[in-house]
């Protein structure tokens, strides 16, 4: 007799309606009996070869196993786990938290997302006004049901493949690893450098390599307290990710200084550089159990930032304004970024908006309907109000937004001032400058020292205050030499005779080491409304009186005869002011050589990542802005100088070299420069420049042909470089003392100071290799061996000067606009701008602001598609063909050969729009978009065409722009050549 076996029960999915049509399916079938399955097994090995198809189902039905029971829940507190177990802790939720009840065991399976999205997020849809559909983008398909699992159908169908292998187990499963390093780096090894500290048991900062999903980043992250905050970078006023640690519902150690942070279903990913580090976070997260959880929030709700326009979740907790992604990052505590309420104001903007202005942005705000607005307005209000002081001066003074914090540490709600610097401080630092004597520092209580400020006092610190006084004496101090309100009092007491009795972080008027002609200056520019540049001439020395000429008008006679009351009353308040005298900085370390230090580095946007090892977790990063000089040093190395450090940065090859050299001057120099300005660079600082009568402050480029200003400042709309070619005539002089060179070039002489002596010299002996080469070979056209294939090309080839147009307005205004190039602007605006730039491009209207600029975008876009193509249709398969290989090199190559194919005007035009593009996915952090993104939405325009591959070209073509189009021609063929023999 026969007996029919049990059905197996399947794993239960549940969805919505119960169980999943999976389960449903196979409850379903009818029950197999135990004859069957002896044939089944019989008939698998009746032959010398076993049937592997058969013992595949076999295996499979028997997979299908009995449910496994669910796991305990846990309640109430749970103790942290020990280091064998790797797990370290599990946190009580937050009383605010929406907590579903759920049991997770012990070794919870690891998921390879945090379920953050990992593709560009798109804006959210304006009401009102649909965007179009670009060209050349694709809805992505919806999501299954039941998301990648496998139909049962295809698992019973009798000609399914042999099953796949087991999984993996855990421990040899492929981990995310930093991205390679690209250059070699040495440097002095630095004696106590806060790369990383621990000054309390629930205090922790250092940088960390950080993985959300499979996005890769690498964030300084502080754990002070009860919150822990990520950053791109340690001056950052915006976090990139904030959360108080009773949100933390557990902590897993892992090898190779991993750990994971997870907030319910949702974790962290971090890579500490060495075993240290991370045993001291993991310390401190153990340490921070008990932390008293926050109260519930007074008012929660979505809202819409624009600039850019994110849809986010807000919520205020006591005087705080936290900013969430969405609404389950809400409910597990996970918050964006936070505004202390205690700097801000808020203002009615709209029917439905409101601004929240701080000291360091301004945010504008659109709500749902008017109820909500009401009640976002009273709420921030009501934290604001809490937190003010009673004094009517203080509240008159907060009505800028910058003067909210100390100029020094940037605590909030400032109460004291040193009036004569027209700088708002703590009570902390107010004691540290009195302690540099009234002879620097006139400090004056905003409370209690009521008859000091007199209405033109309040006057002058609205309207400049601490903008004008950091711009003066701090504009950038670097990051890790930051005045924090927590710091101790030695600290505050080093950071503030360093700022202001040394003049360390100064910016010095470009006249500032000529005494005579400070004083000349500052006659002149008293009589006018400038109060910055006399502000700069006072930090900088200049004084009040004359002693080369005794008999002359004081500044402060001709201000009173202008009738500048404002200037007259600065004046007066530093009449007796004992500035210390503009001293040229010195990089050179007079200590004894210190221990050098191997590192491995990357470049990433705008900052520099240093690693121990290859592929190791970063130890320390560089902020590329704090750069003073870059100075090549050999075929293969340069030199990056910054205000306490030198770089020496080493390559394998000279195109390694130069592609990272282009990257860091981009970055650095002022917005506009193109790359086709910086071929053959030898040295680049930032300096002042004194041409006659005019100061201007820039950066300084030498290259063979000569050297060149970039002012930071635009005037009148344009940013007007200085150009100064050099030959054997040139005439340059040394004025150590200044750390200044002076250049007479044909009819013009000027004069450029450097910030330090080193930079200024490592300048004179560039500048001496090029007078001598230029005076052993002066029938030598000018730069032959730097010319790159793009000043070929602009030789022989038109770029239409409509592309130019737009290219050159876009740049100046538009290179920050989020989505530029992916959303569309006006139509009919577009169309009319179109015409114009068909007609007469040189005046045709461009506006200035966002929707502007995505006019100006689209116009490009529509005005190259009705241009001729720019691959020749006889070309078109070649360029797919090429596009195709898999491997990169060859891609490469093939890319420069057709490239030199092409005619002389299309790759001219193709080189400016892609250098155009290059720059646009170098602000992809501001702008979202990255090669990818760009590649996607342009093929259409570039090429006229939507074949896949083309995607790709776009993207190779967009990255290495500079290998592609600016090397030389005599550098490729040598490359193919080598290529050639290798093979």
């Amino acid at each position: 007799m026969t007996t029919e076996a049990p059905v197996p029960k399947p794993r239960t999915r549940y969805n919505q309606d119960g169980l999943s049509s999976e389960s449903q399916y196979l409850l379903d079938q009818p029950a197999a009996n135990s004859e069957q399955n002896d044939t089944a097994l019989q008939n698998a090995f009746s032959n010398e070869t076993p049937d592997m198809e058969a013992l595949s189902q076999l295996a499979m039905a028997a997979a299908l196993g009995p449910s496994p029971k669910p796991p305990p829940v846990r309640t109430g507190s749970s103790e942290f786990l020990s280091q064998e177990e790797l797990e370290v802790g599990e946190f009580s939720p937050s009383p605010y938290v929406t907590v579903v009840a759920r049991g997770w065991s012990q070794e919870e399976p690891e998921t390879d997302s945090s379920n953050e999205d990992e593709g560009p997020v798109a804006p959210p849809a304006i009401p009102g006004a649909e965007e179009p559909m670009e060209e050349g983008l694709e809805k992505p398909p919806a999501a299954s049901q039941h998301g990648n699992i496998p139909s049962p159908h295809l698992i019973l169908a009798p000609c399914r493949p042999p099953p796949p292998p087991p999984r993996q187990p855990q421990s040899i499963k492929k981990q995310k690893t930093p991205r390679v390093a690209t250059i070699r780096v040495s440097r002095k090894k630095k004696k106590g450098q806060p790369s990383e500290k621990r000054t309390s048991e629930v205090k922790m900062s250092s940088w960390l390599d950080l993985w959300k999903g499979f996005r890769h980043s690498v964030v300084w992250a502080s754990l002070d307290g009860p919150l822990m905050s990520l950053w791109k970078r340690r001056t950052d006023k915006a976090s990139e990710a904030v959360f108080h640690v009773s949100s933390i519902t557990r902590v897993k150690c892992q090898e190779k200084g991993r750990f994971s942070v997870y907030f319910g279903k949702k974790h962290y990913d971090f890579m500490a550089h060495s075993s240290v580090v991370q045993e001291g976070w993991i310390s401190a997260l153990h340490s921070s159990r008990g932390q008293p959880s926050p109260s519930p929030p007074q008012h929660h709700g979505p809202i819409t930032i624009k600039d850019p326009r994110n849809r986010v979740y807000a919520s205020v907790f006591s005087q705080v304004l936290w900013v969430h992604h969405n609404k389950e990052d809400y409910q597990v505590g996970l918050a964006w970024f936070s505004v202390p309420l205690n700097v801000a104001n808020v203002k009615p903007a709209g029917k439905r908006s409101f601004s929240l202005i701080t000291p360091y942005k301004t945010f504008s705000v659109a709500v749902d309907s008017t109820a909500d607005l009401s009640i976002w307005q009273s709420c921030l209000s009501a934290s604001i109000r809490s937190a003010m002081s009673c004094s009517q001066v203080a509240l008159r003074l907060w009505e800028n937004p910058v003067n909210k914090v100390c100029g020094d540490c940037g605590d909030a709600n400032p109460e004291w001032a040193s009036v004569n610097l027209l700088l708002l401080l703590c009570e902390a630092c107010a004691g540290q400058h009195r302690a540099l004597g009234t002879s620097l520092s006139k400090v004056r209580s905003l409370t209690l020292d009521s008859k000091v400020w007199s209405e033109k006092l309040i006057q002058l610190f609205v309207s400049y205050g601490n903008r004008v006084a950091i711009q003066t004496w701090s504009p950038a101090v670097p990051a890790d030499e930051q005045l924090l309100p927590a710091a101790s009092d030695e600290e505050r007491s080093e950071f503030i005779r360093n700022k202001y009795a040394k003049g360390r972080y100064r910016k010095p008027h470009p006249l500032a080491s000529s005494p005579a002609l400070l004083h000349q200056r500052l006659c002149k520019v008293v009589c006018g409304e400038d109060i910055e540049e006399t502000m700069s001439l006072l930090c900088s020395g200049a004084k009040l009186t004359c002693l080369s000429e005794p008999q002359s008008q004081s500044p402060l006679t001709l201000a009173e005869r202008a009738g500048q009351t404002l200037q007259v009353l600065l004046l007066q308040l530093n009449e007796y002011t004992d500035i210390p005298p503009f001293l040229p900085q010195s990089t050179n370390d007079s200590s004894p050589p210190g221990e050098e230090e191997a590192l491995h580095g990357k470049l990433e946007d705008d900052r520099f990542l240093f690693s121990l090892e290859n592929d190791s977790a970063a130890c320390d990063v560089l902020d590329l802005r704090e750069v003073r000089s870059i100075l090549l040093r050999s075929s293969l190395e340069f030199e990056i100088v910054t205000l306490s450090d030198r770089l020496i940065c080493a390559s394998d090859n000279q195109l390694e070299r130069d592609t990272h050299l282009l990257h860091i001057l981009l970055v650095i120099l002022p917005v506009g420069v193109s790359e086709a300005e910086l071929g053959g660079v030898l040295a680049g600082s930032r300096v002042s420049l004194l041409d006659g009568a005019r100061c201007t402050a820039g950066w300084a480029i030498l290259n063979a042909a000569g050297a060149s200003v970039y002012p930071s400042l635009v005037q009148d709309d344009q940013r007007l470089s200085i150009r100064m070619p050099l030959d054997s005539k040139t005439i340059y002089e040394l004025n150590a003392a200044e750390n200044s060179i002076n250049l007479q070039t044909g009819k013009r002489n000027v004069c450029l100071r450097f910030e330090d002596d080193y930079s200024c010299e490592a300048w004179l002996v560039h500048l001496k290799d090029v007078l001598a080469n230029q005076e052993t070979a002066p029938q030598r056209p000018v730069a032959n061996q730097n010319k790159s294939l793009y000043h070929k090309l602009k030789l022989g080839g038109k770029v239409p000067p409509a592309v130019e147009r737009c290219i050159s307005h876009i740049t100046q205004h538009g290179l920050q606009v989020d989505g530029i190039y992916r959303r569309c602007g006006l139509v009919p605006k577009v169309s009319r701008l179109v015409e114009a730039l068909q007609s007469r491009p040189d005046s045709a209207p461009m506006e200035h602001d966002e929707q502007g600029i995505l006019d100006v975008g689209s116009a490009l876009k529509k005005y190259v598609r009705l241009q001729p193509p720019l691959l020749p249709p006889k070309q078109r398969e070649l360029w797919v063909k090429a596009a195709a290989q898999p491997e990169e090199q060859a891609r490469l190559a093939s890319y420069r050969r057709l490239l030199r194919q092409l005619p002389v005007d299309n790759r001219a035009t193709l080189s400016a729009l892609i250098g155009h593009f290059y720059m646009i996915q170098m602000f992809s952090s501001q702008n979202q978009m990255t090669a990818q993104n760009l590649a996607l939405v342009l093929v259409p325009t570039l090429f006229q065409d939507h074949h896949g591959d083309l995607v790709r070209l776009t993207r190779d073509i967009i990255i290495h722009h500079s290998l592609l189009f600016l090397t030389p021609e005599e550098e490729e063929e040598k490359e193919e050549e080598d290529q050639i023999t290798a093979f």
